[in-house]
């Protein structure tokens, strides 16, 4: 990762952050090397990260990577405070997202929370100029597969998930997106 992929993981942790009550647990889908749980101190008292690929490092504490796709990896019966999805959404195509939406609300506690973040399409061409130009890695930039985060409601909103927040950040480049369990 370059510095500015850095930067914009940092900005889109903190916006995850204040969702977070102190001393949750936390699925982290997308994890990588675990830079969320870094960032959450006390606020994460346990934590499941999940990633396509074993990253090279992994986070100290309390927290468990799994290799392999969500929620193939989850046990039966798992359930967490808060569910977070950074930048991840936009690399799932429509049918694996619809897998998600029915499987999420099951592994949230009554009041938990899924939290997202995903960015706006334009950032897709930002991102070409950005990688030519060796500023960002772009970290598979290529598979956002058009997503339109438009379509975040539609596709988790329900009776079992309901739409707490929503808001852009970096210059409206990015939503974010906060959904609660009743």
């Amino acid at each position: 990762m370059k510095a500015l992929d850095r930067e914009l993981q940092r900005q889109r942790i903190a916006k995850a952050l204040p969702f977070i009550p102190t001393g949750s647990s936390v699925l982290d889908i997308g994890c990588s090397h675990g830079a969320f749980f870094a960032a959450a101190g006390d606020r994460v008292a346990t934590g499941v990260g999940i990633d396509l690929q074993k990253p090279d490092s992994w986070v100290d504490g309390p927290f468990e990577l799994r290799v392999g796709e969500f929620p193939d990896v989850l046990q039966p019966g798992e359930t967490f405070d808060a569910i977070v999805a950074l930048a991840v959404v936009e690399h799932v195509p429509r049918e694996g997202l619809e897998i998600w939406a029915k499987a999420i609300p099951d592994l949230l506690t009554p009041g938990g929370r899924l939290i997202m973040t995903t960015p706006s399409p334009k950032v897709d061409e930002i991102l070409h100029v950005l990688i030519k130009l060796r500023i960002l890695d772009g970290m598979e930039a290529h598979e956002h597969y058009g997503f339109d985060p438009r379509t975040v409601p539609e596709i988790f909103g329900s009776d079992a998930l309901v739409l707490e927040k929503r808001a852009r950040f970096q210059l409206g480049l990015n939503h974010l997106f906060v959904f609660r369990r009743p």
